[in-house]
């Protein structure tokens, strides 16, 4: 492996960590577990990566009496991206999302809040969704023991994430309505009831998805000149910068990025100034008209000296297709705004060459499959004979 390898920040050890292990950052909690730990099976490696609250408790609100709801969630990769650096003439990472255990980034802040609810006595949870945070809160609320509602939008929900919620034993609603119509209710329900609410709305969520800033800023060694991110209901801009920032203010970053939300043009209110009433864009998981973290995400733009901006369904598939077959990289959709929104930013100027930027990628490609199968070409059929093998695939 050369010295110069793009994905190792400057100063970091190729693997050979001494006892003290000095590259841990601060924000880190060390692995406090006795050798004959028995959840670590003899003979692995100690330094396996144990969840977003076991590794960010200090900056969580949790406590000793929290019961610590986790399939290991965080910990995503941080991937460089040549092909995308040299289109840009930027320094571009993805962090890929879609390596959490229900494919998307929703984990972050699921377990805090499952967590939370969990502590609080609550027998029950609901949300509202356009699929991730569906197959999220299952997951987590199947882990948890407790009963999960689900309410989604009617046939405007990907088959994958779907499935998700459906195997893990939610008991799924179809609305009438929009997502922010599902949205309303489910709070109306959490209000009346007693059942806690586990969208982005619920602060708890949050805390938990700010943890990506912080892992950012751990592999880099500092924070980004730019972060792009899809914006749909909002919140996840919301969580970065509310991370980076307490990273900043306790010393453990020099700096802050600027915040680059993307939102599809057919369902970007943020851009426009005004809800729209029914959100139109290929990219389910950003189809939102009203976002409920609006006024915290143009927070987020203005003091990181940012841009809420759209971009096109026929730019997001571009970068779809461009991140898979080019960057090896299978993201959902909506992920493929980020992409398409940093091609755009650097194509006007916005974004100065040498920058170093940071894309997330908020889900995985298998949630929603049917994009990728709908420009795929249909395989060729040839007799079982080598020869007619290697002339299809011009080898011969």
């Amino acid at each position: 492996m050369p010295v110069t390898e793009p994905e190792r920040p400057a100063g970091r050890a190729p693997d050979q960590r001494p006892v003290t292990e000095p590259e841990r950052p601060a924000g880190r909690a060390p692995d406090q577990r006795p050798a004959t730990d028995p959840e670590r099976p003899a003979g692995r490696a100690r330094d396996q990566w144990r969840g977003v609250i076991a590794e960010y408790r200090d900056w969580l609100p949790v406590t000793e009496a929290t019961p610590v709801v986790s399939l290991r969630e965080g910990g995503t990769p941080l991937l460089h991206a040549p092909v995308l650096s040299a289109r840009t003439g930027c320094d571009v990472y993805l962090k890929v999302e879609g390596g959490n255990p229900t494919g998307s980034f929703k984990d972050r802040g699921m377990t805090v809040a499952i967590s939370m609810a969990a502590e609080s006595g609550a027998k029950a949870v609901i949300c509202a969704s356009t699929g991730n945070t569906s197959a999220s809160a299952a997951a987590y609320a199947a882990r948890a023991g407790l009963t999960c509602a689900v309410l989604v939008p009617r046939g405007k929900i990907a088959i994958g994430k779907l499935a998700q919620a459906l195997v893990h034993g939610a008991r799924l609603l179809q609305v009438d309505g929009s997502f922010d119509d599902c949205l309303e209710l489910a709070r109306k329900l959490s209000a009346e009831y007693p059942v806690a609410l586990v969208n982005s709305v619920n602060p708890d969520r949050i805390q938990g998805q700010k943890s990506a800033a912080f892992e950012i800023v751990d592999d880099l060694g500092d924070a980004p000149d730019v972060h792009c991110l899809p914006v749909g209901n909002a919140g996840n801009i919301t969580a970065y910068w509310m991370g980076y920032c307490e990273y900043h203010r306790a010393g453990l970053a020099g700096r802050t990025p600027r915040m680059f939300g993307f939102q599809a043009s057919g369902a970007a209110p943020i851009v426009t100034g005004k809800p729209v009433l029914q959100p139109q864009t290929i990219a389910t998981a950003i189809r939102i008209g009203n976002p409920a973290s609006w006024l915290q995400a143009e927070a987020a733009r203005d003091e990181s000296g940012g841009v809420i901006e759209s971009v096109t369904d026929r730019e997001i598939l571009a970068a779809y297709r461009l991140i898979a077959t080019q960057e090896a990289v299978f993201g959902e959709l909506a992920s493929s705004a980020s992409v398409a929104g940093l091609l755009r930013a650097c194509a006007q100027g916005q974004i100065a060459p040498g920058s170093r930027v940071v894309c997330t990628i908020t889900g995985n490609g298998l949630k929603d499959p049917d994009w990728a199968l709908s420009g795929a070409p249909s395989p060729a059929t040839i007799p079982a004979d080598a020869t007619a093998a290697a002339v299809a695939l011009n080898l011969a």
